[in-house]
This record gives C-alpha cells, sequence and structure tokens, in this order.
C-alpha cells in the first residue's frame, strides 16, 4: 500500500491549461475515484500519477517519495486502461505474466504469481485460451490479473468498463470492489459514471475544467454538496435545482417562486438577503416527504412505473425539469403535489457556489 500526495500539479498543453494548481491525498489502501465530465482533466491527472505525462509544475509522491523524475516502471504502480491491450497471438497465462517476463523475474515466481491471481479473479480455467475465445468481462479481468502479478503499490484503473455492456458493468463493479476489500491496495480509478463513483468509492474526487470541486466519502458529497455543479453531477436522477427570490411568507423567510408558490427557507448561519435570487436545490427522493413543512404543484409530463417506485418528470414553476420520486403513484395525473421539509433543501447562490 501507499499514501499518495499531489502537489500543486499544474499541466498546460501549449497555452491551454487542463490541470490547475490540484492538491490531494489519498489514504494508504484507500478506494479513490476522480469523476467529472469529458474533457475535466480527470484522466490527464491519473497519467500524471502514472508517469505517462510529465506536469507543467508540482510534485507527485507516493509512500511519501517525489516520483516526479521517476521511470513509470519504477514507481510501484500498476495501470488497467479502457481498452484491454491483450496480445492476441498469447494465452491468458503468457499475456499475464508478460510484464514480469520482460523484467526478468524467475519463471518460478511468475507461475505462482500467474497461479494467485488467476485464483482470486477466478479465471484459472482461462489460463490456456488465448484472448479472441474471451467474452469482455473476461479480457477486463484478464487485465486486471496482469495488472495485479507486478504487486503494486497504488493500482490505477482509466475508465476500465466503458467497453462493456450495462449488466456486464454492474457485474464488474462488484468485482472491482471485492478484489480491494481483499488485496487492501490503494486504487485510483477514473470514470464518468457517478454510478461508479457512488457505489464503489470510499472517496469521491469531482473535477471540472481542470479543478478539483469537492473531495470527500460518497454520501457526505452527495448530502453536503459544496456547489450547484457538484450536487447536480451526483445523484440518478440528479437534484432539481429551482429559481426563487427571498420574500416572506406569514411573517418569515421564504423563497418566492416564478409561480407565486413558496418554499421555507432553511436553517442557515449566512442566510440570503431579502430580494436577492437563488437556486433551490431538492433530490427527487426528498419531493415526497412525511412531514411536509411545505408543498409545491407541478405539471406532470411522464411518468415511469417502476413496481413499487416510481418517477415523476415534471415542470417547476419556471419550466424548469424536475423529477420527483413517488411511492405508491396508482395512475398518471395532470399535476403532481410534492410535500417538502425544509432540512431537505440546499441553497446556492446564481454562481452555484453553496449558501450555508
Amino acid at each position: 500500500m501507499a499514501h499518495l500526495q499531489l502537489v500543486g500539479i499544474r499541466k498546460s498543453f501549449d497555452k491551454h491549461e487542463v490541470i490547475r494548481d490540484t492538491h490531494l491525498e489519498v489514504e494508504d489502501g484507500a478506494f479513490c475515484v476522480f469523476v467529472g465530465p469529458s474533457g475535466c482533466g480527470k484522466s490527464t491527472l491519473l497519467r500524471i500519477i502514472a508517469g505517462l505525462e510529465t506536469a507543467s509544475s508540482g510534485e507527485v509522491r507516493i509512500g511519501g517519495k517525489p516520483v516526479n523524475d521517476v521511470d513509470p516502471s519504477d514507481r510501484g504502480i500498476a495501470m488497467v486502461f479502457q481498452s484491454y491491450a491483450l496480445y492476441p497471438h498469447m494465452s491468458v497465462r503468457e499475456n499475464m505474466g508478460f510484464g514480469l517476463r520482460m523484467g526478468g523475474t524467475p519463471k518460478a515466481e511468475i507461475a505462482a504469481r500467474v497461479a494467485q491471481a488467476a485464483d482470486i479473479l477466478q479465471i484459472t480455467p482461462l489460463l490456456d485460451r488465448r484472448p479472441a475465445q474471451l467474452s469482455g468481462g473476461q479480457r477486463q479481468r484478464v487485465a486486471i490479473g496482469r495488472a495485479i502479478v507486478r504487486d503494486p503499490k497504488v493500482f490505477l484503473f482509466d475508465e476500465p468498463l466503458s467497453n462493456l455492456d450495462a449488466e456486464l458493468r454492474v457485474q464488474m463493479r462488484v468485482e472491482i470492489s471485492r478484489l480491494h476489500k481483499s488485496l487492501g491496495t490503494t486504487m485510483i480509478y477514473v470514470t464518468h459514471d457517478q454510478t461508479e463513483a457512488m457505489t464503489m468509492a470510499d472517496t469521491i474526487v469531482v473535477m471540472r475544467a481542470g479543478v478539483i470541486e469537492q473531495a470527500g466519502p460518497p454520501l457526505q458529497l452527495y448530502a453536503d454538496p459544496d456547489n450547484a455543479f457538484v450536487a447536480g453531477f451526483l445523484g440518478s436522477p440528479r437534484m432539481n435545482f429551482f429559481k426563487g427570490t427571498v420574500s416572506e411568507r406569514d411573517g418569515k423567510p421564504a423563497f418566492l417562486l416564478a409561480d407565486g408558490q413558496t418554499l421555507p427557507v432553511p436553517h442557515l448561519s449566512a442566510p440570503p438577503s431579502p430580494g436577492q435570487d437563488v437556486q433551490i436545490g431538492i433530490r427527487p427522493e426528498h419531493m415526497d416527504s412525511v412531514s411536509p413543512d411545505a408543498r409545491l404543484t407541478l405539471t406532470v409530463d411522464v411518468v415511469e412505473h417502476l413496481g413499487t417506485t416510481n418517477f415523476v418528470y415534471a415542470r417547476g414553476p419556471a419550466g424548469e425539469n424536475v423529477v420527483v420520486e413517488k411511492r405508491g403513484l396508482s395512475q398518471t395525473a395532470a399535476q403532481v403535489e410534492c410535500a417538502i421539509e425544509a432540512a431537505h433543501i440546499r441553497v446556492f447562490s446564481n454562481d452555484g457556489s453553496r449558501l450555508r
């Protein structure tokens, strides 16, 4: 295992800065997921850790030691790519042991490491097959096995499941999580899929435009986002946002919506000023509370019936796209009434920063 530190990392391609003054610590044995939209810099940051890209400035430390000038093969890392990168003319056994063989590892040790990795990944019966005889999920296991045999300090995964179908992605998510628990090795995992991030990570790093917007445990980021971008990126369906203006209702502060409906202002240490325009965030599962502080009526567009849970796609007072999670909805109506608790409301300024 290894403690990973990024200190003031910057990366530019010509005049285009893709990573901006990034500081991050990943504890020994952590499963850390970099997540964000395409082009946010997450894969570039992973390649800098691996030594496949050179940082324009800043320092990468693995196990407390700077590795900026260390060759990738000597950093104690192993990387699993989006493409499996298996040699088609070699067997699974040969593919998994190839790196060790090139490094001069004794044959007996190679055989033992390959056998151990195959057992962990449950691919022992496949060792004598070639990649063309394997399914996509099996090929990905072989690629992971090739990384395991190196016994690295840090595993790096660059969107390893994006080539798999939906069912296999779910299966491989579970298997990689089990692998992490079994090995206890530090893992850095890059994805654009927030579902992968929420279900696999013990630490999520949300990136946008080369900047870390927020880092922390998945449920902390989900429940207590620092800004509207993090709030909207994590969660499926995403958080609902409404435009509002700070006003009063029955002598108490309230958010006035575009059609005259109001929502209560939750307890804030620095509440917005009267007349201030804000964004109000409410998650779909919090639009059907048992003990509401307010009710909100929305116009229904479509209802998805999923057994005991239903997702109502509706329009907000200013035409916002809204998703309401309802239980026991028996029929589709023209309108849906939402019951909302003030404690579940998140408030953001118009520039997206959180008001707490």
